[in-house]
């Protein structure tokens, strides 16, 4: 009995050492598990649970334009919110309504009514409410007054963050493009720039106790943020907004539809100059329609909140939004003539002495494919009037010298298959013939720019290869990326992607250029007077829609100039899609407006002019000697009247600062009082230019001349825009500016 008892005993001591070492081994095993195998993940717990994170924002770099002017900052506003449980909490607590409190109080700082703030704060059913987004110093100031006058501060708080604004709201929008919420790129510079804007948030980490207060230990670090790199663009601030002006101008006088782009470049390097679509939006505001885009969405018929009106709200946001010369293509129409007199004068199947014949039409593959000029050019002119005239038989007897590989090679050489390689984002390509169907009608209608498409910053590039010298380049918009403390990081380097014709047939083809714009050529109305421009211009059809006849019925109109001085060159393209106006050519609705750009960039960019002082610039004669100032116009050469009995100057018409074309103008100077006389202003738009000056004179006025010299005036010229509205008083002597256009339209 007492052996069995002895056994059991044992047996029962034996279990019980067993289970307390396989515990004793299940303790030590997870303890050196914890203390080693995952020391790191418990310490990381441990440490999330006795520390919080305050996040520190890196500052986004800014964009500059060429000559440093800011373009694109950032700045710090702050975020007003309040806590909702806290609120009620304090509320039942103390009986007092705290909501309304902080509704009317914050009221009249954030411009926002008392009630919306009151609804925002009962209403919403998340914690964190906020009461305004991106909220200025003034009112970040005048708020934590509030807060400290009320004693609130467990109820109201502000968060600093930072935000994107655009110093002069629309200018180069398209270029620049906008920033998300969360500061983050969306379009434009910003967006392809984004990762060296953006730079890297830092944060500070720190311990806190049970109550969330902070405690001074050996968990606070500091993690300093990384603010972004600024972008130094190759714009141009004043040439930027004369480009804009002119697109708005080429909108609203040919009521066109589809928007208006334009790019000026340095033909040398490829640096974008300016580059702009009409009707910008305004990116401190990107999500609010422009004044064109929204007329647009008032007239569609859809009932304001219907999920069409919202449709085509969205739809009209992203063609707002986008960059025409960049991301839409279009037919280039006659523009393209240059690379077909290139091609063939490069290859040698063309000379300048060749002879062609145009009798209004050219018979090809079954097709009769017409001339813009219905009645032909004739016979017997050389390749230069083909050009110049922009005759398309001319240019399909061209492009059957070169053959289809020739002439599809030529193509591919001036990079039209190719992306330009320009750093702004979504660049379409090409839509071109593959070319194994390049047959001879596609060949023929290629030649003259029709029934392909391009994107516009493609044919310029590619025009500008010609006033490079035949060296083809890539454009670009950086010129340099700066750090936070204004060192370089990286300098653009200018590449010439290849020679696509030789310097010789380039500088050929630009001469034939500048002799069509300074004689009688189909884009004279492109001329500038005292600078060799060198012009083409185009209109294309639009064949995407067709009216219920299945005819093409809407046109492109455009223009390609250039001008050289020295080493440089300067190179602009316009591109009117869909003008309603009567006349839709583009030497009416592009080549005009062309002119008035370089009229204003050449000079600005310090070219060079060969103008015998055509314009004479009114110098300041008020309080001069009356024998003086008439010595001094005198030697001009400039014609004057002296109003008066007096001996000193204390009056004048123009004023000083104006400029008047002096051949046909003169300058009044006033010795006495009570003799100024005002004149009536003509209407003088559609008159023939020689017309519209003797009726601008015979009323008092002076004339200035914008685009050509009156000395290049013909029955061809009339006037398409004066300065000075019909039927206005203005004083006698004022200057009216006056814009003629030849009327033998051309392509």
């Amino acid at each position: 009995m007492k052996s069995r008892v002895k056994r059991t005993t044992e047996k029962r001591i034996t279990a019980i050492l067993t289970a307390f070492f396989l515990f004793a081994g299940y303790l030590l095993f997870n303890i050196f598990r914890l203390c080693f195998v995952n020391y790191g993940y418990y310490k990381e717990k441990t440490y999330d649970q006795v520390t919080t994170t305050a996040p520190l924002i890196a500052k986004r770099g800014r964009i500059y334009d060429r000559n440093l002017n800011i373009l694109a900052r950032s700045d710090t506003s702050w975020r007003i919110f309040v806590s909702t449980k806290d609120i009620k909490t304090a509320s039942k607590r103390d009986g007092k309504d705290y909501a309304r409190t902080i509704a009317d109080g914050l009221s009249p700082i954030l411009s926002e009514s008392s009630d919306t703030l009151y609804k925002k704060i009962t209403e919403s059913k998340v914690l964190d409410v906020t009461l305004k987004k991106a909220a200025s110093e003034d009112e970040y100031r005048k708020t934590l007054e509030f807060i400290d006058e009320k004693s609130l501060e467990a109820l109201v708080f502000t968060e600093a963050q930072s935000s994107r604004e655009y110093p002069y709201d629309t200018m180069a929008a398209h270029v620049l493009g906008f920033t998300g919420s969360d500061s983050q790129g969306l379009y434009g510079l910003e967006y392809q720039y984004d990762s060296i804007l953006s730079g890297k948030d830092g944060y500070y980490v720190y311990a806190k106790d049970a109550g969330g207060n902070a405690l001074d230990t050996e968990y606070s670090s500091y993690f300093p943020a990384e603010d972004g790199c600024s972008l130094v663009t190759t714009l141009d601030s004043f040439i930027q907004s004369e480009l804009e002006a002119i697109l708005e101008k080429v909108r609203v006088n040919h009521e066109v539809q589809n928007r208006v782009t334009g790019v000026i470049m340095d033909t040398s390097t490829g640096a974008i100059l300016a580059m702009a679509t009409s009707s910008p939006f305004n990116p401190n505001e990107p999500f609010v329609l422009d004044a064109v885009s929204m007329e647009k969405l008032n007239s569609s018929g859809y009932a304001e909140g219907s999920e069409e009106y919202k449709a085509y709200k969205t739809e009209l946001m992203q063609v707002m939004w986008s960059n025409k010369a960049i991301s839409e293509t279009y037919e280039p129409g006659s523009t393209f003539k240059i690379v077909t007199v290139s091609a063939a004068l490069d290859t040698g199947v063309a000379h300048l002495d060749d002879t062609f014949s145009c009798p209004g039409y050219r018979e090809v593959g079954g097709w009769r494919i017409k001339c813009h000029k219905v009645g032909g050019h004739g016979s017997g002119f050389n390749l230069a009037y083909g050009l110049q005239m922009s005759c398309n038989p001319c240019m399909i007897s061209l492009s059957e010298r070169l053959g289809s590989n020739s002439f599809y090679s030529y193509v591919e050489r001036f990079g039209y298959f190719e992306k330009t390689g320009i750093d702004l984002p979504s660049e379409a390509r090409t839509i071109f013939h593959k070319e194994e169907a390049l047959g001879p009608t596609e060949l023929a209608t290629a030649s003259f720019g029709q029934r392909f498409k391009v994107t516009v910053i493609n044919q310029l590039t590619a025009i500008a290869a010609v006033a490079n010298g035949g060296r083809l380049v890539t454009p670009y918009v950086v010129e340099k990326i700066i750090d936070a403390n204004g060192n370089t990081v990286t300098t653009h380097e200018s590449e010439v992607r290849r020679q696509v014709i030789s310097e010789e047939v380039a500088k050929t083809v630009s001469d034939i250029l500048i002799e069509g714009v300074s004689g009688d050529g189909g884009a004279k109305n492109a001329g500038v007077s005292g600078y060799d421009i060198a012009a083409k211009t185009g209109t294309s059809q639009k064949f995407d829609v067709l009216d219920e006849n299945g005819n093409s019925y809407l046109r492109i109109g455009s223009t390609v100039a250039y001008s050289t001085d020295a080493d440089s060159g300067v190179a602009m393209i316009l591109v009117v899609d869909e003008p309603t106006t009567a006349v839709k050519y583009g030497s009416v609705v592009a080549a005009p407006y062309i002119s008035e750009l370089m009229a204003s960039v050449l000079p600005y960019l310090e070219y060079r002019s060969d103008s015998e002082d055509f314009s004479f610039t009114v110098e300041n004669y008020v309080g001069m000697n009356a024998e003086t100032a008439k010595a001094k116009l005198g030697s001009e050469k400039i014609n004057y009247e002296i109003i008066g009995d007096g001996s000193t100057v204390i009056a004048q018409s123009p004023a000083a600062g104006d400029s008047f074309s002096y051949s046909v103008s003169k300058v009044l100077l006033y010795t006495s009082k009570g003799f100024e006389e005002y004149s009536t202003v003509p209407s003088l738009v559609g008159l023939p230019l020689s017309d519209a000056i003797k009726a601008a004179l015979s009323s008092g006025l002076n004339v200035k001349l914008l685009g050509i010299e009156a000395s290049s005036a013909d029955g061809d010229d009339v006037i398409c825009e004066q300065s000075l509205p019909p039927d206005n008083k203005v004083k006698r002597g004022t200057v009216i500016s006056l814009r003629a256009l030849k009327t033998d339209y051309c392509d």
